[in-house]
């Protein structure tokens, strides 16, 4: 069975990847940051949304 890419579902609130697009582009959208300033957040805290938010101070 192939991947349906129309069918993403939805990002998951809890944790960051900066490997889908759908994700990155929920991400950057919720924080307000873009995807680079996002991907060197996530690099340096990991993927945890809550460090991620703490560390860019949102």
């Amino acid at each position: 069975m192939s991947d349906d890419t129309r069918n993403v579902g939805t990002p998951d609130r809890d944790r960051i990847n900066v490997h889908e697009a759908y994700e990155l582009q929920y991400w950057t959208n919720a924080l307000g940051v873009s995807a680079d300033e996002l991907r060197a957040a996530v690099d340096a805290v990991g993927p945890v949304a809550a460090k991620v938010r703490q560390h860019l101070g949102k």
